[in-house]
């Protein structure tokens, strides 16, 4: 047992020096940040709905790509972030409406018109949490420290070792809840506005 605690206190130590000596290959990486292009499609469930209301399902996408540099070190490999290319915001807008609603119709329209401002919230919320966005993703970004690997068979562990650590760093979790708080406070007003009450002008 006492040899076991031994060999592994050594192991320990041999992977700190190389893990440590990566240090000297650290960079500040490139980012860069692109916003992605949305769609809206429309549907009419053949379940009941609310029919002054229907409802919108957002899709958020965020994907960070990561491309490194594997620097030899020692006994093995420095694996480098160098470059991020980060995409982020909504891709598709489903938005629901009730069966009963004719397409075309008034009260197709006005609930449609509804719901579009619920997307015009969301949105707004992105555009208005964009510094915010970009300048969390950068910090997360520099944060990442290069990853030792014995071999270069362990670079798909070392990026996803990185992916695990920039998601996780707290300016981009922040960053999310920032985000999502803002898109709640946008749409709440947006109901607020509308009782429900002028789809009553169709009549």
């Amino acid at each position: 047992m006492k040899k076991l605690l031994i060999t592994l206190t050594l192991c320990t130590i041999h992977y700190t020096i190389y893990a440590s000596d990566c240090l000297q290959f650290k960079v500040s990486p490139e980012v860069k940040i692109t916003t992605t292009e949305w769609t809206r499609d429309v549907v009419q469930p053949p379940a009941p709905m609310d029919k002054f209301h229907g409802t919108v399902t957002a899709s958020f996408d965020e994907e960070f790509r990561l491309r490194v540099a594997a620097q030899p070190a020692g006994e093995g490999y420095c694996i480098v972030l160098g470059k991020l290319d980060a995409t982020v915001g909504y891709t598709n807008f489903l938005v629901h409406i009730d069966g009963s609603h004719i397409p075309g119709s008034c009260e197709y329209h006005m609930v449609l018109n509804h719901e579009t401002e619920h997307i015009a919230a969301h949105i707004a919320a992105l555009e208005g949490e964009s510094e915010n966005i970009k300048a969390a993703i950068r910090t997360a970004a520099n944060s990442v420290m290069p990853v030792f690997v014995k071999s270069l068979d362990g670079v798909n562990a070392a990026l996803d070792r990185m992916q695990d650590e920039l998601q996780s760093h707290p300016d981009i979790v922040l960053m999310k809840q920032k985000l999502t708080a803002e898109q709640e406070i946008r749409n709440k007003k947006v109901d607020e506005r509308d009782d429900g009450k002028r789809i009553n002008m169709c009549k």
